[in-house]
């Protein structure tokens, strides 16, 4: 779907905000991918956007509703692993797993599918299965010795698999394997290599440290309530009353 000039520059500004902000600030990119739809809820790459805004704050109905639609404009697969994991956020693994068995991951690519088996082995440890969780991670992408980008985190999940089923032993190795391939720092590996082995990180500001202590006093209470959006599914909008009226909508100022 083609928008007028004017339209398609703000929607694009507001989509690099989402882009940029993702990590660092998944709220913020969040409030930028609604205006995006807001202006666009026709265009397939908004409604992408909007879902994994959505999927990095924990809002996995309404990613879930938002990559639906993506697929259903696009026809692609791509979105079928981010898919199934937002059914195990709204605490549905059997229906992750039933689509880890469906045609279409056959149609993804390796990295697809190494992302679909992760999902898959998500799943069985949502489920309490933590041997098919190890046997589901087994394969020949995990005995490779070829490091692709979903290396570090095919080794790391095998790893923490086999740590929970108390094989620490072959934890501490692919937890090694893992930290050898993650030359990016995408996983905190290290961090799991050194409480295996008993070392202990000390502040080097001390008890005593005025700074510190104030550091301390400012960290914000947890949010009890953060999950709460997993459960909520009655507020997602259906798609039809999302598209009533709202390409009308020429307001669109990037978020300040």
């Amino acid at each position: 779907m083609s928008l007028p000039k004017t339209l398609a520059e703000d929607v694009a500004r507001n989509l690099v905000m989402v882009a940029r902000l993702i990590d660092e600030d998944p709220e913020e990119a969040y409030a930028y991918a609604r205006i995006a739809l807001r202006l666009a809820s026709r265009v397939a790459a908004v409604r992408e956007a909007a879902g994994f805004a959505a999927y990095a704050t924990q809002k996995y109905a309404e990613a879930l509703a938002e990559f639906r639609a993506a697929r259903r404009m696009t026809g692609s697969v791509d979105l079928w692993p981010v898919m199934a994991d937002c059914e195990r956020g709204l605490g549905r693994p059997e229906r992750a797993m039933a689509m880890a068995g469906e045609p279409e991951v056959q149609k993804l690519d390796k990295a697809g599918q190494v992302e679909m088996r992760l999902v898959a082995a998500g799943a069985r440890r949502d489920m309490g299965q933590i041997d098919a969780a190890i046997v589901t991670l087994q394969s020949p992408e995990l005995a490779s010795n070829s490091v692709q980008s979903w290396t570090p985190r095919l080794r790391y999940a095998y790893a923490d698999a086999l740590l929970e089923a108390g094989r620490e032993d072959e934890a501490r190795e692919w937890f090694g394997k893992a930290l050898e391939a993650d030359k990016d720092g995408s996983t905190d590996a290290s961090d799991r290599l050194a409480e295996l082995d008993g070392v202990e990180f000390v502040d080097v500001l001390g008890d005593d440290d005025p700074a510190g202590a104030d550091a301390a006093d400012e960290v914000a209470p947890r949010d009890e309530d953060a999950s709460g959006d997993r459960d909520d599914e009655d507020d997602v909008r259906d798609d039809a009353d999302l598209d009533d009226g709202q390409d009308d909508d020429q307001d669109g100022s990037v978020k300040a």
